[in-house]
């Protein structure tokens, strides 16, 4: 026995159209009244499920934002917590399935971070790859402490060049959403990349 298709609600008509519009025009430039009207609900309608364009933008991207954003916390926190004579032959791997995971998740809900990563200017979504970048350099300069007490000969990292690194891995892993990647070729480019930046690091900090 087949049970009916439900039918969608107003407010996931309005989300659907929200996520169109914001899409075609980045967020500041989206207009509510084409939203509106893509939904088929009236401006008071509207009003009744969100307060405002701001409102509806977080709606579509705010679940998926917090999920990573606390994932790759996590894999930071994990990699700190390890012995400090383990996190030399350990570096690389905690974040690295930290970002296969992510590779998974982005394809999930694959347009909630192009809205992220495309259309989120005006929002404060917009520096999304700025509080990412953030937590790996807080990260790295952790590690690099490690290192100094291990009694590793650590050389001084210029602190604009560390941040030019750090924000072209973020950069280049989210070209995958940026140029609508396949996700079988995002996941071998994401694993080059990995390895590319592992090695540099390695390089950089004498490993």
């Amino acid at each position: 026995m087949f049970l009916p298709e439900p039918t969608p609600t107003t407010r996931a008509h309005i989300l659907e159209a929200g996520k169109k519009e914001f899409l075609a025009k980045g967020f500041r430039d989206a207009s509510l009244r084409n939203i509106v009207k893509e939904a088929g609900v009236t401006t008071g309608a509207f009003y009744g499920y969100y307060k405002s364009k701001e409102e509806l933008f977080d709606a579509l991207v705010c679940e998926p934002y917090q999920a990573l954003m606390e994932r790759f916390n996590q894999a930071q926190d994990a990699f700190a917590t390890l012995p400090p004579k383990e996190q030399p032959a350990h570096m690389g791997e905690i974040s690295g399935d930290c970002m296969d995971w992510m590779v998974d998740y982005i394809y999930e809900h694959f347009d909630a971070f192009k809205l992220l990563l495309c259309c989120a200017e005006g929002t404060r979504y917009e520096w999304f790859i700025h509080d990412l970048v953030k937590i790996e350099v807080d990260a790295t300069h952790r590690f690099l402490s490690v290192l100094k007490g291990l009694g590793h000969p650590v050389k001084a990292i210029d602190p604009q060049l560390e941040h030019i690194l750090v924000s072209g891995l973020f950069s280049g892993f989210f070209e995958m959403v940026v140029h609508d990647m396949p996700k079988e070729q995002a996941l071998g480019y994401v694993k080059e990349l990995r390895e590319f930046y592992t090695a540099g690091w390695q390089k950089i900090m004498g490993l």
